[in-house]
């Protein structure tokens, strides 16, 4: 991920020096677990915990020649520690370590993304409050529906992000394993107990059964609920934007003093920040796809999945970290217009009121089919020739012939819609 969408964290997790760090941690572990079962000497266990370093720059200039970047960085290693290198590594193949690294690291990133996450639900919750009662009208197919409230849509966003937080907890043990069991699962020159050992010292779970590599049916699911966070997040993304449209201007984000829309038009204000969300959301969704064609390796493995991993996993993570947090400062700072949401609510003539209309009809009796086929041709009535709704009501013998006036009237009364406003926070211990 470029420098630009990259939060300092993140990035450092997914430096190649912590890379090489995780993967040393791996031998070295797995050297402390050796001399504990007796297969190496102690003092040389202590030995590589005391010299074991690498210098990246160094790793390189190996790996041009060997052209095997985990046997450059054991050569590096062992210049360093000495005669005792040549414990370092023992009965391993290059995924053991390599693949235990990566779990190590998409578990870290985890954290992090569900420490975003958790925070961001709080800012939804907060100002979902905030708006609780606040009248907007819903909208279905981008036309005006029944009135709701702002403060149920934030609610709604907030509910999501509390299912994504559980997807990405998931996601996290499904990765947080470990694997030291040789060219091909079997623990042909490896101790299994090593493993077990490895993976309580590094907080892993050794997986029941590999083969050279971790089975990528994780690694998907990881990228994959990762893609499904990033979609969560553009679809909030999304509503601002339409909400900032001009012609409805609900809602906007923040316009910071300084800030500039447009080079060519000064009176600009941009969802800018809205729209890279929604962008970046279409890079996730393209490396769940590139995850899942990973699952496929040829026999006990292949390499095909390497260079993929290299790409998207630390692009995946980077991406989603900084878009939450972003989206985070947008909705925290977002400028919501509760007048105009009333305006936009009246813009109809009253037609968000005919399936209060209509089942007020019904209930005097009359077919469903004739009580519709009156309503909607009033509001047919406001839709082509503009005429007031409730005027149109008023004067239709057929309605008028069920209702009073002052039961039209009770129909023609936004805080029924939203009544139960109240009930439904309180689902969420609002």
């Amino acid at each position: 991920m470029i420098e630009r969408y990259t939060n300092p964290e993140m990035g450092q997790l997914w430096s190649i020096e912590n890379e090489w760090q995780q993967i040393l941690n791996v031998e070295m572990a797995a050297c402390d677990a050796m001399a504990e079962l007796g297969e190496i000497p102690k003092e040389a266990a202590k030995n590589i915990r005391a010299k074991a370093k690498f210098d990246v720059k160094r790793i390189k200039e190996i790996e041009s020649v060997t052209h095997h970047d985990i046997i450059a960085f054991l050569t590096n290693v062992a210049e360093n520690v000495g005669d005792d290198s040549k414990y370092v590594h023992k009965g391993l193949t290059s995924s053991d370590v390599k693949d235990t690294a990566y779990c190590m690291m998409m578990r870290d990133a985890a954290d992090i993304i569900l420490d975003d996450l958790k925070k961001f639900r709080e800012v939804l919750r907060r100002r979902a409050v905030e708006f609780k009662h606040t009248p907007c009208i819903g909208r279905t197919h981008g036309i005006h529906a029944e009135p709701m409230t702002f403060g149920l849509k934030l609610l709604l966003w907030s509910a999501e992000i509390e299912r994504d937080i559980e997807r990405v907890e998931h996601a996290k043990k499904i990765v947080s394993v470990c694997k030291l069991s040789g060219a091909v699962g079997t623990y042909s020159n490896i101790d299994p107990r090593i493993e077990e050992m490895v993976g309580k010292t590094l907080e892993l779970q050794p997986v029941r059964l590999a083969t050279q590599v971790i089975q990528r049916d994780r690694h998907a699911e990881f990228v994959t609920t990762m893609a499904i966070v990033s979609s969560t997040l553009e679809k909030i993304a999304t509503e601002v934007r339409n909400l900032q449209r001009t012609d409805i201007r609900e809602a906007e984000e923040y316009f910071s003093p300084g800030q500039k829309g447009s080079s060519a038009m000064p009176h600009k204000r941009n969802p800018i920040n809205c729209e890279r969300i929604s962008g970046m959301a279409r890079l996730n969704r393209g490396n769940a796809v590139a995850a899942m064609e990973d699952i496929t390796l040829w026999h006990e493995r292949d390499i095909s999945h390497s260079s993929v991993e290299r790409v998207i996993l630390p692009d995946t993570t980077i991406n989603l970290d900084y878009c939450t947090r972003k989206l985070t400062n947008i909705i925290d700072k977002l400028l919501v217009y509760p007048e105009k949401m009333m305006h936009d609510m009246n813009r109809t003539g009253g037609l968000m009121y005919s399936s209060r209309l209509l089942l007020a009809v019904v209930s005097k009796g009359v077919l469903r089919e004739e009580a519709y086929k009156w309503v909607q041709r009033n509001a047919m009535k406001r839709w082509m020739e503009g005429k007031d709704f409730k005027e149109s009501v008023e004067n239709d013998p057929d309605i008028t012939k069920y209702l009073t006036k002052e039961e039209i009237d009770d129909c023609f009364d936004y805080k029924f819609f939203i009544r139960r406003v109240d009930m439904i926070f309180e689902r969420f211990g609002l």
